[in-house]
């Protein structure tokens, strides 16, 4: 199962976060989508795209493997980014949630500069 767009409130706790699309969400989001029961189930089978291979980066050569840099956990902008998104100021957030869960707080991520 893969969130195209915004996660919607009734996901937290009924699925479970297991990874992230840092690369490639433009051919996911390519993909035709179903109308089935309004949770884009395929109603169609001919609409079905088969994912025919997939390769974890750490499985490729060294040399192969796609470099990505991120906003580190330990590093304190990470935490004022998390104190930031967890405690929204302005007209529409009267009300501070005092929290961020996971799929609201996007860690920025870039590809990594070629080497020289």
């Amino acid at each position: 199962y893969t969130v195209i767009g915004h996660a919607p409130r009734h996901l937290d706790r009924n699925i479970a976060v297991v990874g992230r699309v840092i690369d490639g969400m433009a051919a996911l989001s390519a993909l035709p989508r179903g109308t089935g029961g309004g949770l884009g189930l395929y109603e169609d089978v001919k609409m079905r795209v088969p994912i025919k291979r997939i390769v974890l980066a750490a499985d490729l050569p060294p040399g192969e493997r796609p470099a990505f840099q991120y906003l580190r956990p330990d590093a304190p902008v990470f935490a004022a980014t998390l104190a930031a998104r967890a405690n929204r100021g302005g007209p529409f957030f009267t009300v501070p949630a005092g929290a961020a869960d996971l799929c609201n707080l996007p860690v920025p991520v870039r590809a990594a500069p070629a080497p020289r």
